[in-house]
């Protein structure tokens, strides 16, 4: 057990937002101005003298991540993972004029079975397409993955999350020399506020790190999840190049299939989830991402002005277009842990030139962004905070 303390905490409110969680606390909260309460809480906890730096450094060398905290028992949360009123006042999704009522989901479901029939994969390629340009997001079922497989790949990551804190300290570090690491919150030195999240990562391409390295409890299950998701990302990028009408193996050729990285993220109970978040609103670097997560639910991505939940659906794989959406995760107010797998596509050639294809450029279509180094590129996305992270108008002629 640890013995890290946090003498700065704010008061043992359990307020939740009802509309963002399956699960709720059947523990009401008084009938009054909620908001004006929490953001003069938060202010009053701001306007106290404390010393960040240390109160986070003294976390990190705990090794015991966010569920080390709950398993210790408290009952309120450090102050560095307090966000600001103003972020945590944007907590609520808008209603969006396009969504009829709040069981639909905005976010596109393609199935993408049938891919030999012609007639069939032009018509998923315009599917496809179409969600690319307009949300950046989309959930593909009958993808060719067994729903065992994906039930055992959660499964066997929920289960390393809560293997005891002993166990779990021998992966814990920043860096990722040996391709394994657990850590908690992968900007915590830059960020304004961490988030409520651990994350296992694992560097998966072009090779996997030693078998020995990959904790026991969830190596097989990886190992698997590595071959299904490096032939769904092959499938997936013929057919965002089918759409753009360039050759289908171009994004291949481009070696976006060959660098992998897995970001296993655990969001356990937040006893306070109106004063933090899972992950803070930002893009991801890279080609693609493909996500797994559980029934819990919490993901929503910024369409236009409204953030929108991406509800999990039964069976499908949630498919990100690198560094187009914002997206985050609210804090987990539910007593079950939210599991959640990206595995993030980059290119291998990282000192190469990337920029339009040229195919696509004419005097009538002139380019929108210049050419860019991917080591600059990734070099600056990581100096930064999560916190609304795009680069796309950094390049942008």
């Amino acid at each position: 057990m640890f013995s890290i303390q946090f003498p700065l905490r704010i008061g043992n409110a359990h307020s939740h937002h009802k509309e963002h969680y399956s699960c709720h606390s059947k523990s009401g909260s008084p009938k009054r101005n909620k908001k004006i309460i929490m953001a003069a809480t938060i202010n009053d906890t701001i306007n106290q003298e404390y010393d960040r730096t240390k109160e986070v450094r003294q976390f990190d060398d705990s090794k015991i991540g966010v569920k080390g905290l709950i398993d210790s028992g408290i009952t309120s949360i450090p102050r560095f993972f307090i966000h600001s009123p103003e972020t945590l006042s944007d907590l609520k999704p808008k209603r969006s004029s396009r969504q009829p009522d709040s069981e639909s989901n905005l976010i596109p479901t393609i199935d993408i079975s049938g891919l030999e029939d012609s007639n069939r994969r032009s018509a998923v390629v315009d599917k496809v397409g179409r969600a690319s340009r307009e949300f950046g997001f989309f959930q593909v079922v009958n993808h060719g993955v067994p729903l065992e497989v994906l039930d055992r790949t959660i499964g066997a990551i929920k289960g390393f999350h809560e293997l005891p804190t002993e166990e779990k300290m021998r992966w814990y570090r920043r860096e990722m020399g040996t391709g394994v690491s657990f850590l908690s919150n992968v900007d915590l030195f830059h960020s304004k506020a961490a988030s409520w999240r651990d994350t296992l990562q694992m560097t998966l391409g072009p090779n996997l790190p030693e078998l020995e390295e990959i904790p026991g409890i969830c190596r097989n299950e990886l190992v698997d999840w590595n071959q299904y998701t490096k032939q769904l990302g092959e499938v997936l990028m013929e057919l965002l190049c089918e759409g753009l009408g360039v050759n289908a193996g171009k994004l291949k050729d481009l070696t976006f299939l060959d660098a992998r990285t897995m970001a296993a993220h655990y969001y356990p109970y937040c006893p306070q989830p109106d004063l933090t978040v899972g992950i803070m609103s930002h893009t991801d670097p890279g080609v693609l991402t493909v996500l797994l997560q559980d029934q819990i639910g919490g993901l929503q991505v910024k369409h236009g002005e409204d953030w929108v939940d991406v509800k999990p659906v039964p069976g499908a794989i949630v498919i990100n277009v690198g560094d187009i959406m914002q997206h985050r995760v609210l804090a987990n107010g539910c007593q079950e842990p939210r599991i959640s797998i990206a595995i993030f596509f980059n290119p291998l050639k990282r000192d190469s030139l990337f920029g339009p294809f040229p195919e696509l450029i004419s005097p009538e279509k002139p380019a929108v962004y210049r050419e860019f180094l991917y080591t600059d590129y990734i070099k600056r996305f990581f100096t930064k905070e999560l916190d609304g992270k795009s680069l796309t108008n950094y390049y942008k002629l």
